[in-house]
């Protein structure tokens, strides 16, 4: 059950100052989001290095539920989860999720198959990757999470 991208890849790019880049070809080949890869190019953004995060802090706005921003069909969303599911149960290096902070909130903004996966074989934390757009935003960011963050970034460095 080899994939192309993973969490392992992502990370060494990142390490490599290629995160941007990694991101982009993640969602126009296996990530399947097109339309969130062109949304990003429209202007400069603020990419955080992977790092694990407590996954009651996302909500999906992908899925079945009438609340859903992007609704789909019950059948193809479970069929999605359930084989990521299995997939992760046998070692699956999951890709990170993609997160979007703004106005002291975070959205996730791709993997909501994979969140929903992760959820349900009992993960509470997995790894993200957090995009801003606003400088105001980023400095938010760096006020309320940098020492966090920083902390989170060397424990993932020292795993990988």
């Amino acid at each position: 059950m080899q994939k192309e991208f993973s969490l392992k890849d992502a990370i060494e790019r990142a390490d490599k100052g290629q995160l941007e880049e990694w991101i982009h070809e993640f969602l126009l080949g296996e990530g399947s989001n097109e339309g969130f890869s062109k949304g990003l190019k429209l202007t400069h953004r603020y990419y955080m290095y992977p790092v694990k995060m407590p996954l009651n802090l996302f909500k999906r706005c992908c899925g079945t539920e009438e609340n859903m921003r992007f609704r789909t069909d019950t059948e193809s969303f479970e069929k999605k989860v359930a084989r990521m599911q299995n997939d992760i149960e046998e070692g699956w290096d999951v890709p990170p999720l993609i997160i979007g902070y703004y106005d002291d909130t975070f959205e996730l903004n791709d993997g909501n198959h994979r969140f929903e996966a992760l959820v349900r074989s009992g993960a509470k934390e997995y790894y993200t990757i957090i995009w801003i757009t606003e400088k105001k935003d980023y400095e938010e960011f760096e006020k309320k999470y940098f020492g966090y963050y920083d902390t989170l970034k060397m424990l993932a460095n020292a795993k990988h």
